[in-house]
């Protein structure tokens, strides 16, 4: 069957994602094996986690699942373990679909057998179906919009012409979209993102019910349809086999990249404080770091109207100052877009942005302006210099300032530290009777962290402005 299926060598060879990866080919019964065995290991790790009652640390076990698979067999198979990710590819002519067809047979039924067996395991299943107290549009709101946000990353990472096989970090960036996804949207659906996910659980409790797999898993393939159409958006080489990437992308392409990453950005931190996860901080972080490696490459990934106006400040020709402009205009915009989409999907519930208990705004102060100083000024450190430290590591090491940010002065002032998150919370929640001034308060305190950054940098980045020729080795004088 699978000689058949693959028959055609050329073709399945031709646009194969694991050819991307590796410039390589493995056999059809290899690949096969190791999609089941990548969908077993994800599937196994998702129902031992809920069934253990492992709620703060599920979605970091789960993306750690993907992420080893995914490195361990991505050579082998492409390492899509998810037919929605497997239709994104066929939908983007990166795999043939009788390819694809194979690879999502295999993955249900590899999801099944992973579910039969952790109901062996424990001796108990659970049910799919929206959380308790969200409706069936809510839940498949954030499947849609965080499978797509999954097909969207790999797509990017792995599969794109500029950055398929010339990278490291796709398993990271790929993985950690779970984290982004499994606290905040995780809260209303159950956090599937994965059609051999949701009827893998719908099969395995089907004496509690079963139908819901069929829902889920029609709006991930839409999710899959909508990430294909922004990937050939922001990358318009993708629409044409023939037309290679080019060195730097077009102003259109640069605003698709904004305009994405920011939205997913506050939708991810709008929903983690709304459904009150306790690891909102890193969530956050992760939807950061993962926009920033699908991302990076066309727009520089700024998502944030204060590292923008930092690297502006900064000079060295960077960016121009209209196209800032444009940059800020569409991350405002995005930013509303995304807040006014989680108000939608917790019916119609926002909060508001301001001091926290026990704190005033001169705490707000300190907090935004110090730590909006770290977020940008490690952009400039890392993604800006002649010579980047760590390249690989670049979106997660600006991700983890969320991280550093959010843990350190969340319960004083939010920890915002980006005017397009404060202005999306502040016109979500006008709404409802919120106080709109608020957000520009916020706004102001995250520019002046901005601006500080990029004067600091000039001072301890001197040699970054300095023409190559008249820069000189250290060495001791004659």
């Amino acid at each position: 069957l699978a000689q058949a299926v693959f028959s055609s060598t050329s073709a399945f060879t031709a646009v194969s994602l694991r050819v991307l990866l590796t410039g390589t080919m493995a056999s059809p019964i290899a690949s096969l094996t190791a999609e089941f065995l990548g969908t077993y290991l994800l599937v196994l790790t998702i129902g031992c986690n809920v069934l253990s009652g492992n709620t703060l640390w599920a979605g970091v076990s789960i993306a750690c699942a993907l992420m080893v698979g995914i490195y361990a067999l991505g050579a082998v198979s492409g390492a899509n373990f998810n037919p929605a990710v497997s239709a994104a590819l066929g939908m983007s002519g990166k795999m043939p679909w009788a390819q694809v067809g194979a690879y999502c047979g295999v993955q249900v039924v590899s999801g099944i057998v992973a579910s039969l067996c952790y109901t062996t395991l424990f001796g108990a299943n659970f049910n799919l179906g929206p959380t308790k107290g969200f409706g069936w549009w809510q839940a498949m709101l954030c499947e849609m919009l965080y499978t797509f946000m999954l097909c969207f990353v790999v797509l990017n990472t792995a599969a794109s012409k500029k950055l398929g096989g010339n990278n490291q970090f796709y398993g990271l960036a790929i993985g950690f979209v779970i984290v982004a996804g499994a606290y905040g949207p995780g809260a209303v659906s159950g956090g599937c993102f994965n059609p051999a996910v949701a009827i893998a659980i719908d099969t395995s409790s089907i004496t509690k019910g079963f139908g819901w797999c069929l829902v889920y898993s029609s709006f991930e393939i839409f999710g899959a349809v909508l990430a294909v159409g922004l990937f050939k958006a922001m990358r318009p080489e993708e629409n044409d086999e023939s037309e290679a990437a080019p060195a730097e992308y077009g102003l259109k392409s640069k605003i698709v990249s904004e305009c994405v990453g920011t939205f997913m950005l506050v939708l991810t931190a709008g929903l983690n404080v709304l459904v009150h996860s306790k690891a909102a901080a890193f969530s956050i972080a992760a939807s950061l770091m993962c926009m920033i490696y699908a991302c990076g490459d066309v727009s520089g990934g700024h998502f944030n109207p204060a590292v923008t106006v930092s690297i502006m400040l900064s000079g060295r020709n960077k960016i121009e100052t209209p196209v800032a402009m444009y940059y800020m205009a569409a991350q405002i915009g995005a930013g509303l877009l995304g807040a006014l989409t989680y108000a939608l999907i917790m019916g119609g519930v926002t909060f508001p942005i301001g001091p926290g208990k026990g704190f005033g705004w001169m705490g707000v102060a300190t907090a935004e302006i110090a730590f909006t100083f770290v977020l940008t000024y490690v952009v400039l450190c890392v993604a800006t210099v002649r010579k980047a430290p760590a390249p690989e590591f670049t979106g997660w090491i600006i991700g983890s300032c969320v991280t550093v940010g959010g843990l350190a002065i969340g319960i004083i002032s939010g920890g915002s530290l980006n005017p397009a998150v404060s202005f999306g919370i502040g016109v979500a929640r006008i709404f409802f009777g919120g106080n709109l001034w608020r957000c520009f308060v916020y706004m102001l305190l995250e520019f002046i962290g901005g601006a500080a950054a990029a004067a600091v940098f000039k001072v301890t980045h001197a040699d970054e402005y300095e023409d190559e020729g008249e820069k000189k080795p250290l060495q001791a004088e004659a």
